[in-house]
């Protein structure tokens, strides 16, 4: 259910301009509520560092995200095309300027052009790791410092990242996948019932966008409100002893690398308050945005998995460190002919002589000859 739109989108909640094709809208998608949930916490906190979003083809992956750009303020949408530069992202010298004037100029890239929008980037994993590393960096800060070419410029970028994927064409290096803040994973939808109703529903906004987007502008329009409310009840929210002790036993059991997991777990709790106007972060809202965290950056304890064959191990190469040390016959015949001999000496056969064969000597040649 990919909705072909342009590459920036309109005004939130209200009629496209003549020259742009309207969006689905967010609040007509079907069997999304967790998706739905991971990119509102993005639109009122950028700062979570984006949403990443997995799944195979044809997922709406595309959709939901061009569908979120519509309730922010501006309405921006701004899609990172996988053959676009460095420069094209993060902005360069402006080299008209230079051979016209002979000043220095900035040129802003794609990121300046983003500030309060959406940076959309399909298939993320397939750009270069300098590229997303970059994005990623400026994503979490909101800040973008330009330092080459003889420019030295920094603006604000401030933006909701958004960036999808095919597990099937390949994955992004662990280092670049967990600076994204949410991570959520699309699944093919084998439910008759759903598939209909997904199906009915773009069928029917194809057959008469503008007449199907009226049906949902009420519901659009609430989604514009909490948003709005949201961000700006976000910094009256404060965390306590209780939440942060929740966020920390969480992360320590997902055995989760640095601490990033816990900041964006708790920011990320702190927008779900926020979004449903509760009066304080509780641990059901940690509870409620620990998988969208986690999901990324989960490993598996050393004391937990793998602990049994490590003890093995050990114990394999201690008793062959020892074998030298063992008696003859101490080996897997005495062991079964001996009762009560160790067990842990099973598999040790005695030494035995080996014959040896005297070899003819080799006549060593001239010195003129060698």
């Amino acid at each position: 259910m990919n909705a072909a739109t342009p590459a920036v989108s309109h005004q939130a909640a209200g009629d496209p301009r003549p020259d742009q094709r309207p969006a689905f809208p967010f609040a007509a998608l079907i069997g999304q509520a967790p998706l739905q949930q991971a990119l509102l916490l993005a639109a009122i906190d950028p700062g979570l560092g984006g949403v990443l979003v997995a799944g195979p083809r044809g997922t709406a992956k595309s959709t939901a995200a061009r569908a979120l750009a519509e309730l922010l303020p501006q309405g921006q949408l701004v899609n990172l095309p996988l053959g676009a530069s460095e420069d094209r992202l993060i902005g360069t010298l402006d080299i008209e300027t230079v051979l016209r004037d002979g000043s220095v100029r900035f040129s802003p890239g794609l990121l300046a052009k983003a500030h309060h929008g959406v940076l959309y980037v399909d298939e993320v994993n397939l750009l270069p790791d300098a590229l997303v590393d970059a994005l990623l960096d400026v994503a979490a800060s909101g800040v973008n410092t330009v330092e080459r070419d003889g420019v030295s410029h920094s603006h604000d970028a401030s933006f909701v990242l958004i960036g999808t994927m095919n597990p099937e064409e390949g994955e992004l290096r662990p280092q670049l996948i967990d600076r994204f803040g949410l991570m959520f994973e699309l699944q093919n939808c084998f439910e008759p019932a759903m598939r209909q109703a997904i199906v009915k529903a773009r069928l029917a906004f194809d057959l008469d966008p503008q007449g199907f987007r009226a049906g949902y502008a009420g519901r659009q329009a609430a989604y514009v409100e909490r948003i709005r409310a949201a961000r700006e009840a976000l910094p009256q929210l404060a965390f306590d002893d209780a939440v942060h002790a929740h966020v920390s036993a969480l992360c320590i059991e997902a055995a989760v690398d640095g601490l990033r997991a816990d900041l964006v777990m708790l920011r990320a709790a702190r927008a779900l308050a926020a979004l449903e106007q509760a009066v304080a972060v509780t641990a059901e809202h940690v509870d409620r945005v620990a998988g969208a965290v986690l999901i990324h950056r989960r490993h598996q304890r050393d004391g937990q998995a793998g602990g049994d064959a490590y003890e093995s191990e050990a114990q394999r190469q201690a008793d062959a460190g020892g074998a030298a040390d063992r008696p003859a016959g101490s080996g897997a015949d005495a062991a079964s002919a001996s009762p009560g001999a160790d067990e842990n000496d099973w598999g040790y056969l005695p030494p035995e002589p080996a014959p040896t064969t005297q070899v003819k000597g080799v006549i060593p040649l001239g010195a003129k000859k060698r």
